[in-house]
């Protein structure tokens, strides 16, 4: 290419990678003469070159099939990209390589990563910080030395707990998110919100057997096969707090095969509030938080650490959340308890 151009091999560099460095019509006859030779720069030979990927890893202890199940996972990335985009980075998903998020990360080519959902317990958390790759942390408990985006979720679980005690329900089913596999949950999302579900029903004198407490996938499906486990083992609530919208529409579904009407003979309420939860059948009373908005924050924190040395005294950002009611809940009914009863 350089012979054909008339140029250095520098130059033909320069032309790719720094063509500030060139005359612009110097510039231009190079890439003229590329595009006839059907020259296309390596992009791997371009990333040593320049030291960088300019692309950004979201990393998820699930693996992809599972994480991408859950409409929530989609939402965040959509805010991660809508930011990175503009300052041209392209985005990597990054999960578990035969079971080891050591060996994802060891293949990702990333300039950084946003952590979802990771505990710093987590066996392979150690070499994800040997890594040494600027890292914000998503929905977890806080590292010292990284930034942090997470919700305010116990406050969250309190407005729904409180939005059902405060309508009559006592026989609450709790539908919780798959636990993480740490012995020691204290700190997780999960642990947030039932904590603040526990509060609310202490505050109101309610019983919340452990019998009552069910995991579910984050997903349609896990929300409806933990909603008919429940009923199988005789369970007969009369409403349903869901730690995941996906969950919450999971059992609407179940609660049709089963010929409850909601919110007659069961109310629900959902956590997250995602854009399918207006068009439920009924739509799904439940919690917001701004799940594009976290993926946003995420990645304007990653930006503004790529480059820095400082790493210590990361920011931590709390987002809050509110109680979006709609026709999903209402106070028990007695047709819809004779029916529970009876059914």
């Amino acid at each position: 290419m350089a012979r054909e151009a008339g140029v250095s091999k520098a130059a033909v560099s320069f032309a790719f990678n720094n063509p500030e460095r060139l005359k612009p019509e110097t510039a231009e006859r190079i890439r003229q003469v590329a595009t006839s030779l059907g020259y296309r720069p390596h992009p791997v030979a371009r990333m040593l070159t320049a030291g960088q990927t300019a692309t950004i890893g979201i990393l998820s202890p699930q693996a992809l099939s599972q994480a991408l199940a859950n409409p929530f996972f989609p939402l965040f990335a959509e805010g991660v990209a809508s930011v990175i985009e503009e300052h041209g980075f392209s985005l990597l998903f990054i999960s578990p390589v035969h079971g080891s998020l050591e060996r994802a990360i060891g293949r990702a080519t990333v300039d950084g990563v946003i952590v979802v959902g990771i505990d710093r317990r987590h066996p392979e958390v150690e070499f994800i910080r040997r890594a040494g790759l600027p890292t914000v942390l998503v929905d977890a408990p806080a590292w010292p030395e990284h930034g942090v985006i997470e919700v305010d979720d116990v406050a969250g679980a309190m407005f729904a707990a409180r939005h059902l005690l405060e309508l009559g329900h006592h026989d609450v089913l709790v539908l919780t998110m798959q636990p993480t596999g740490i012995a020691d949950d204290v700190g997780s999302v999960m642990d947030r919100r039932l904590r603040g579900y526990r509060h609310v029903f202490q505050e109101f004198g309610v019983d919340l057997p452990v019998d009552h407490i069910r995991v579910a996938a984050a997903t349609f499906e896990g929300g409806e096969a933990a909603f008919l486990r429940a009923w199988e083992d005789g369970l007969r609530p009369t409403a349903v707090l869901s730690m995941s919208d996906a969950a919450a529409a999971g059992v609407l579904r179940a609660a049709r095969h089963l010929g409850l009407s909601v919110p007659d003979s069961l109310s629900v309420v959902g956590f997250d509030d995602l854009p399918l939860t207006r068009f439920t059948d009924p739509a799904l009373t439940t919690v917001h938080q701004p799940v594009r908005r976290k993926g946003e924050e995420a990645a304007r924190m990653l930006l503004a650490t790529l480059g820095s040395e400082q790493r210590h005294g990361a920011e931590h950002r709390v987002l809050e959340t509110h109680l979006v009611v709609r026709r999903s809940t209402a106070a028990p009914r007695q047709i819809g308890l004779e029916v529970i009863v009876n059914g």
